[in-house]
């Protein structure tokens, strides 16, 4: 039976759809988007929001950038796809630009961030036996207490979070967790002769936004260095620009030994991550070893460097250091004086609002609710946290309507 895509659904049929024919494992905000452009979304029925999540980050360029869109329709029109069986004319260019501006010898690309995951984890363990020595399926791989990298086998068991490995067992073996945040944790562990590597947000997204104290970043990684352990920065969320630095560990002066690359490295238009590493770790792994068929396509490939230039020749790194500062000054002096709200913590503009309230409650889905209605979409990471992600593209005067936002839901909520 054929079926075609019908035009102007409303939102209760565009829901009813999803909700008969697709898979019920995401639990989405009520509203139904169809257009979006900048820092806005619109509905189907045609109704305007600030777009506070960026697709957790992965739109800070912002929806639909023209400089982005048109290298995709460019390239669209030229060459799509041809695997990795044959060379492509733009793979290379691609391979050199981002190597050049980040500071590594090569990239690994691949597709979704979970793959590029992935991919550091198998180089990681590649090196582990082929130059560091560690006997083999020995080696162990180290990941933070309440880490969210994907929902791969290897993503969930390297999780503790019953909702991501729950049901999913047997687990994959030589993985282990240590306290995020807790550097004598880490130390202890590193003892280990057979730890290959340590894989760490920079600032853990999906936990809530949790910010490490100043300093952990660079102490792990000297920690890994002394052990000759592989520092790993899952920087998917957190890298291009996002809190305030081309990558976030940059704040403390940390280039990782591997930098996993996703989500906004593609401006939201097409799947593309990536592993970045120096040669004594990325050759480790020879022709055949690991691949996919859509990794380095040149249609992704030219769109990840429209997604990067637009992000160094518009500067958002900066905008996003100095709206998220205001930001957080606006947001703390009004929670302070809020009995609903405890803080607001984060790091350039991926932010976190603390609600007083438990974990299992509803407050937070509740308020998201009444932002929706008031033209704000934001989306709780736990029962009471909300997290704000807006486009690093919003300007001043946009990021001020949004807190006036905020705040005038949030009073009328507590009424």
């Amino acid at each position: 039976m054929e079926s075609e895509v019908k035009q102007g659904l409303s939102s209760a049929e565009a829901m009813a759809l999803e909700n008969k024919y697709g898979a019920h494992n995401y639990h989405p905000l009520p509203v139904v988007l169809h257009k979006g452009k900048g820092v806005y979304v619109w509905d189907v029925e045609g109704k305007k929001y600030y777009d506070f999540l960026s697709a957790y980050s992965a739109v800070n360029q912002g929806h639909c950038h023209p400089k982005i869109i048109e290298a995709l329709k460019q390239q669209a029109d030229l060459l799509t796809l041809t695997s990795r069986a044959f060379h492509n004319d733009v793979l290379g260019q691609y391979e050199k630009y981002v190597t050049e501006l980040f500071g590594y010898d090569k990239i690994l690309p691949m597709n979704t961030g979970v793959e590029g995951g992935e991919t550091a984890l198998k180089l990681c363990r590649k090196w582990a036996y082929k130059v560091k020595g560690i006997e083999q399926n020995k080696a162990k791989i180290l990941f933070a207490e309440n880490n969210f990298w994907g929902r791969t086998l290897a993503a969930v068991s390297s999780s503790t979070d019953p909702s991501a490995f729950k049901d999913y067992g047997p687990y994959l073996p030589g993985f282990e967790i240590v306290k995020y945040n807790d550097l004598k944790a880490l130390e202890n562990a590193l003892e280990d002769p057979n730890v290959a590597g340590f894989m760490v947000e920079p600032i853990q997204g999906e936990a809530g936004v949790m910010v490490p104290d100043e300093g952990y970043l660079k102490k792990a990684y000297e920690l890994c260095k002394s052990k000759n352990v592989l520092f790993i920065a899952d920087e998917v969320q957190t890298g291009i620009s996002r809190t305030g630095k081309l990558y976030c560990c940059q704040h403390e002066g940390v280039k990782p030994d591997i930098l996993i690359l996703g989500k906004a490295l593609s401006g939201g238009v097409f799947p593309v991550s990536a592993a970045l590493a120096d040669d004594e770790i990325m050759m480790t792994i020879k022709p055949g070893e690991h691949g996919s068929t859509f990794g380095g396509n040149p249609l992704g490939c030219r769109v990840a460097m429209a997604a990067l230039k637009v992000a160094v020749d518009e500067d958002l790194a900066a905008n996003a250091e100095k709206l998220g500062i205001l930001f957080r000054s606006e947001l703390s002096s009004f929670a302070s004086e809020n009995n609903l709200l405890k803080s607001i913590r984060g790091k350039g503009l991926l932010n976190a609002l603390l609600i007083n309230d438990t974990e299992d409650s509803s407050t937070a889905w509740d308020i998201c609710l009444k932002l929706r209605d008031n033209g704000l979409l934001a989306k709780p990471t736990h029962g009471n946290i909300i997290r704000f992600a807006p486009p690093l593209v919003i300007t001043e005067e946009q990021l001020m309507d949004c807190v006036d936002i905020i705040k005038k839901t949030i009073l009328a909520y507590q009424k």
